[in-house]
């Protein structure tokens, strides 16, 4: 038998219910902050990705699904989707339309890591991007937007973390004062903690081997490096933060694991998902679309968040709502089976959900209405035709109602 490729899965009703609805409330929420939907390819070329998150992160390195096109080629499935937005603003002129480009997206990304609860290989991220602006107050409204998103899917109790990982000319004299302590203890740490030392020391932060961790809590603190303009930069993200009454803690070790952040980075984590608890993270991105080939400098902040986990954790909360069928209708015979077709088609066009039986023992259809928990049934055969009365019943509370056609569809409607 075939099955579904390792860390790659089915999602099935139930459970697409929930997706549904968790994508739903996150476009609203977009939609209330004035964000309009982009969709860009699964596949970008290889360079995009290299260039845009970093040779050196994991991601590029050990993660990416790339292979050789025909031509000789080389293209990725996209393990994110940032880069790609960026790509699509530079390619297509955005910086011409008005005002900053407020974007969001939903859909798969792909990295071959190791499967694990709320971690897959196809995974789906709810992402936003506002590009075109560097005032602090973007950063704290994108903070606004994650925390909407997640209040409006249903999740509570999580904790915000923020940092600031500075400008380039405040991250040279840090990673400068990072290689000097990491001399006398990387001996002590991990062969991948080893080797971004020399690549990329910030890396090391982003460490996540348990050991390691001691050693990496008492390197130096980013923030004591910030110049000037990055401490003003950051104190007023935290200022337009405490204006909108959102709590936060500052973590001065949080540096995501993407090369292209600058200045302001956040996640947000949340207590149902265990060990591995981060639904959603994001920073500002100066001067990523220029590593990508722009000659237009277009500064950026945005999120992703972790849908699997999301709607994971939603489902955790015991909130997550099921689909509901609205009726059910019994047909006694062929012919109140073609007049219950009928029926049906013009029921469904309140936007009401609609099952028709096809049993030929009306016990086991009403079994089944029960099953699928409709909300009402509706038995029909030859005399109700005739008479055109039709008998609904409540099925929560037993009450059955004789109603007309039309006073049918006006008691559903309601």
């Amino acid at each position: 038998m075939i099955q579904a490729v390792k860390g790659m899965r089915d999602i099935l009703p139930p459970a697409s219910g929930v997706w549904n609805e968790v994508e739903a409330a996150a476009r609203r929420v977009f939609h209330r902050f004035n964000y309009r939907e982009i969709r860009t390819p699964l596949l970008e070329e290889t360079a995009l990705f290299a260039r845009g998150v970093g040779e050196e992160t994991d991601i590029v390195s050990k993660e990416m699904y790339t292979f050789d096109d025909r031509d000789g080629s080389s293209l990725t499935l996209r393990p994110e989707n940032t880069a790609s937005v960026l790509r699509a603003y530079v390619e297509h002129r955005l910086d011409q339309q008005p005002g900053p480009q407020k974007l969001y997206y939903i859909g798969p990304m792909f990295r071959r890591e190791r499967p694990q609860k709320g971690r897959y290989r196809q995974f789906f991220q709810i992402g936003a991007e506002a590009i075109g602006a560097d005032s602090p107050a973007v950063d704290a409204e994108t903070i606004e937007l994650a925390v909407a998103v997640l209040e409006a899917a249903g999740i509570g109790e999580f904790e915000l973390l923020i940092n600031s990982v500075g400008s380039k000319e405040s991250r040279a004299k840090y990673n400068s004062a990072l290689r000097a302590e990491l001399k006398e203890v990387l001996p002590k740490m991990c062969e991948d903690c080893q080797r971004r030392a020399v690549t990329n020391p910030l890396r090391v932060l982003d460490c996540k081997v348990p050991a390691d961790q001691p050693i990496i809590e008492k390197l130096p603190s980013i923030l004591d490096f910030l110049n000037q303009d990055d401490k003003e930069h950051f104190r007023r993200v935290r200022e337009f933060l405490d204006d909108r009454g959102i709590a936060y803690i500052v973590k001065p070790r949080l540096v995501r694991g993407l090369d292209y952040y600058r200045r302001t980075t956040f996640e947000i984590t949340h207590g149902a998902l265990g060990a591995q608890n981060s639904i959603l993270g994001g920073g500002r991105y100066d001067g990523l679309a220029e590593t990508i080939g722009s000659k237009v400098p277009a500064p950026g902040i945005g999120f992703s968040i972790g849908e699997d986990r999301l709607v994971m954790a939603v489902e955790e909360t015991g909130k997550a709502k099921s689909a509901v069928l609205d009726l059910y209708i019994a047909p006694m015979g062929d012919t109140a089976l073609r007049h219950c077709a009928v029926l049906a088609g013009e029921i469904r066009k309140l936007d009401l959900s609609v099952e028709v039986g096809t049993d030929r023992k009306l016990k086991r259809m009403l079994e089944l209405a029960n099953k699928l928990e409709a909300r009402f049934t509706l038995i029909l055969g030859d005399n109700e035709i005739v008479s055109k009365a039709y008998s609904l019943k409540n099925m929560a509370t037993g009450e059955q109602e004789t109603l007309s056609r039309q006073a049918l569809l006006d008691r559903l409607k309601r």
